[in-house]
């Protein structure tokens, strides 16, 4: 669970080079993987430590295609 909640700084941090509807999409995807590791939190624990990879994984998909292919840039810094 410690990890998923690390890696939601990714998830709202994605708001310096992605647009507002990625950063919604990715934040609903983790709250999809949020209620999947409590639902998980007693019968299978070992998939529970999983789920941060798989999140980092498809935080790093969508931001890599979104650079790639959609052009987004940085945003940050004013």
């Amino acid at each position: 669970m410690g990890g998923l909640v690390s890696v939601l700084f990714l998830y709202g941090a994605s708001g310096l080079f992605a647009p507002w509807w990625a950063v919604v999409m990715l934040l609903l995807v983790w709250l999809l993987l949020f209620v999947q590791a409590c639902r998980w939190w007693t019968p299978r624990p070992q998939a529970v430590a999983v789920l941060p990879v798989v999140a980092t994984v498809v935080w790093f998909a969508v931001i890599l295609s979104g650079g790639l292919w959609l052009g987004w840039t940085w945003n940050g810094g004013g």
